[in-house]
Formats: structure tokens, sequence, C-alpha cells
């Protein structure tokens, strides 16, 4: 990969690049993206016009996305400041500190457990430009080692001035975030709130629907769900923008499951 990067920085295209992405590096499972990161951003000077950077797309043919290794990308930001849109997939040993950047819109973490520390990290994050946060939150099974609490910052409404797009999704803690999703600050400024992937059953349902903040959204997704038939009803009769497709069915023992972990 770091040869690739080479070439592609000494090419006439480098210059021209506005979009990169990175996918299977080798082995993602044993080897971290160290080596290819520090070329990129040797090679900084070779990518002017670089604005979107997507560092581990790969699906689970290459490598099961709790498999794969990250590093610390806090240099890339700094390295980059004209960069407007992160994604990062894989949360093993990721790290964004510290998450400084004038200019970035939008941050996407793809994982099947988010850490605390990651969590952390983005609620002291100074990104007065970021409009849109997408997380995949997971399981405690592959990384996900919080709580609700550790997702309160997020809804305050303090962080991020001009966040548009907040996500919170494919989480195994679906219900208790939307319970506090429902009527927390952040709505007011939202135009959608991503609440899909998860576990979400028809307690978190009801909290939702409740809501006259959640009235105020242009969309709420709550795709993949496990909401009863009789709740998805009464979504449909709300008149609100609201997916709730893909309804997922618990196994006799109560099980659900998100949408990706593994």
């Amino acid at each position: 990969m770091s040869d690739l990067i080479d070439k592609l920085a000494s090419s006439p295209d480098g210059a021209k690049l506005s979009i990169l992405t990175i996918g299977d590096w080798g082995q993602a499972y044993e080897n971290s993206p160290d080596s290819f990161v520090e070329t990129l951003i040797k090679h900084k000077d070779s990518f002017p016009n670089l604005r979107k950077i997507f560092i581990g797309d790969m699906g689970f043919e290459e490598c099961e996305v709790s498999w794969i290794n990250q590093t610390n990308l806090a240099p890339l930001l700094e390295a980059f400041p004209e960069l407007q849109s992160l994604t990062v997939k894989g949360s093993q040993d990721l790290s964004l500190q510290p998450l400084v950047h004038g200019k970035l819109e939008e941050l996407v973490i793809i994982c099947g457990g988010l850490p605390k520390s990651v969590i952390e990290e983005i609620t002291s994050a100074r990104l007065p430009e970021l409009k849109k946060l997408e997380l995949y939150l997971g399981v405690d099974n592959y990384g996900f080692d919080g709580g609700v609490e550790d997702i309160l910052p997020l809804l305050n409404g303090n962080l991020f001035p001009k966040l548009k797009y907040l996500g919170l999704k494919d989480s195994e803690i679906q219900d208790e975030i939307a319970i506090a999703a429902a009527d927390a600050p952040i709505l007011d400024q939202l135009d959608t709130l991503d609440l899909s992937y998860g576990t979400l059953s028809d307690e978190g349902g009801k909290a939702l629907l409740a809501s006259e903040r959640i009235k105020k959204l242009k969309h709420l997704n709550l795709s993949y769900h496990y909401m009863s038939d009789d709740l998805l009803l009464r979504w449909k009769q709300s008149g609100l923008s609201v997916d709730v497709t893909d309804q997922q069915e618990a196994d006799e023992e109560d099980w659900r499951y998100p949408f990706l972990t593994e």
C-alpha cells in the first residue's frame, strides 16, 4: 500500500485527487495501517485537493470488521487541513487523539464495537464545521465497553454547532439511546437522527414516538429494528418522515442482535 501511495503521489493524477479510498492493505487482522499512513502524510503536498479519505473499505471476505487493525489517525487530520470527510472502518487500536480540525464536515466510524476511549475523544473534539457524525456503536463482545452515559454528551447539543446528521446506530443498547435521545437538546438543531441497525424495540420506539422534539426532524431512520407490528402501524400513521423498514424478530429468549458485530 505504501508503494501504491508513492506511485500515486508521483503521478500527474495525484494533484487532482479529491477522494482517496483505501481498502485491504494485506492481512489487516494482523497489520496496522501505520506504515502507509506515514507515507500518505509524507506526500501531503502531492495531494493539495484531497477532501475525502476512507481507510478500511473492505468486506468480510477480506477481513471481518471487528478484526481490522487501526491506529491513531489524528496525525492524518493534522496533515490535511483542507479535509472535509473521514470514514474509518474497524476499531481495533483506533484513536483520534487529539481530534481537532478546522474544516472537517463528516466523520463516520464503521465497526462492530466502538471503544469508550474513542467516544470520549469525539466528545472532547474541536470540530467547528462538523455537519455529519455517524457512529456504529456495536456490542461489548467486539469492543464497545461504554454505556448510555458516554453517549449523553453527544445529545446535549453544545459540542458541534453545525451538526445536522447524528447517527448513533448498530447498538446493543439502542433502546436506552432512543429514550435518552427522545427529548435531547440536540434534536433542535438536527435534520436527521439515525438510530438504525440496532436492537430497538417497542420500549425505545414508544419514547421516540411520544416526543415533540422528534416531530421537528426532517427524517428519522429506525431501519433494522425489533418493533412490533402495532407500533409500526402507529409510526406509519404519524405523518413523520421515518424509515421503519427491515423489521427483525427476536428469538424465543428475546435475544436481539445489531446489524453489524463481528
